[in-house]
């Protein structure tokens, strides 16, 4: 182990969950004839992608004090996960999320947290000695939705920030789990201007903005002074990347999609992977192309296979894949 703890510690906060997939794509969750069990949440999946990447990666989060929770805490171990920052709540059951595969392998999701154990995540819970370590510090916006979670989820990122750890956030927008449209959009953003590296989608890119055009002008609406790095990942467009003295784009591996959960996941642990101990990659552009069409290779082999964990792939696989696809 003590390769692994020589490289910076890319601390990921948040949520982790079953998701539940069916057996069958392109049906409704009612026609559905059965369902495979996949552990998930989007910032566990990407402190394993971290982790298959040979970095060094912890998840910090609640889950429930039963056999999904602590199974959960035995995958991220069994990954080389850092599991100091989990807590278990013997109150509340570990987050379920019922996934609809279309036959495109996007999908649409059914959640079942009321409340579920992350979401009671308290701020006095927090490893912090954990946290301060990181080089990398990167969550979501599902901790944002409900206390105590949320109070949880600022003061962590001020004491990794305080630290000196590099801010990365990905929205993972799930409009199911939110109150409102309205609610999401405004909660996202009541953090937006911490962030030092964003990740969103083109959907989200969107739904932020309210633009339909999402080209370059409606990405850097929403950059900030704080900003180092804004990407855009558009599927199977490849990826936009934009810093404060460059932009462009990297394009896509073709690749047949079965499922697209984790894709984004396994893209930002790759880089991360690349930059935790390298910052200055971020300055260096033909250096930040080589690291985006990395993680590129790893959205697109994460999309050939069901759930996210499981399809996440290890540093030797991806560049295997890039030599056989060039």
């Amino acid at each position: 182990m003590a390769e692994k703890s020589s490289k910076g510690l890319v601390v990921s906060f948040g949520e982790m969950l079953i998701d539940f997939v069916p057996t069958v794509s392109g049906v409704s969750l009612a026609e559905a004839p059965g369902f495979l069990k996949a552990p998930g949440g989007a910032p566990a999946n990407v402190a394993i992608a971290v982790a298959r990447m040979g970095g060094n990666a912890a998840f910090a989060g609640k889950l429930g004090d039963d056999e999904f929770g602590r199974m959960l805490a035995g995958i991220l171990k069994e990954n080389g996960v850092a599991d100091d920052g989990i807590t278990f709540d013997e109150g509340a059951r570990t987050a379920l999320a019922f996934v609809t595969l279309r036959s495109d392998g996007e999908r649409e999701f059914m959640f079942y947290r009321n409340p579920s154990a992350d979401m009671l995540l308290r701020p006095d819970e927090l490893n912090l000695e954990l946290i301060r370590k990181a080089k990398v510090f990167h969550y979501g916006s599902i901790s944002l939705i409900v206390e105590p979670c949320r109070s949880a989820h600022l003061k962590a990122m001020e004491e990794a920030k305080a630290a000196g750890a590099l801010l990365s956030y990905d929205p993972n927008l799930r409009l199911p789990l939110w109150p409102s449209a309205d609610e999401a959009r405004k909660q996202i953003m009541s953090i937006w201007d911490k962030a030092e590296v964003i990740k969103v989608s083109d959907n989200e890119l969107e739904f932020l903005t309210g633009n339909s055009d999402i080209g370059d002008a409606t990405a850097m609406s929403l950059w900030h002074p704080n900003l180092k790095l804004l990407l855009v990942t558009l599927g199977d467009h490849g990826c936009r990347y934009y810093t404060n003295t460059f932009k462009g784009s990297v394009e896509a591996f073709k690749v047949k999609a079965v499922d697209t959960t984790g894709a984004g996941d396994s893209f930002v642990g790759a880089l991360l992977s690349k930059i935790v101990d390298d910052h200055a990659i971020i300055e260096d552009e033909p250096r930040l192309r080589e690291v985006l069409k990395f993680a590129n290779a790893c959205g697109a082999i994460t999309t050939t296979k069901k759930g996210a964990i499981p399809a996440l792939p290890t540093e030797a696989e991806v560049v295997e894949f890039i030599k056989s696809s060039s």
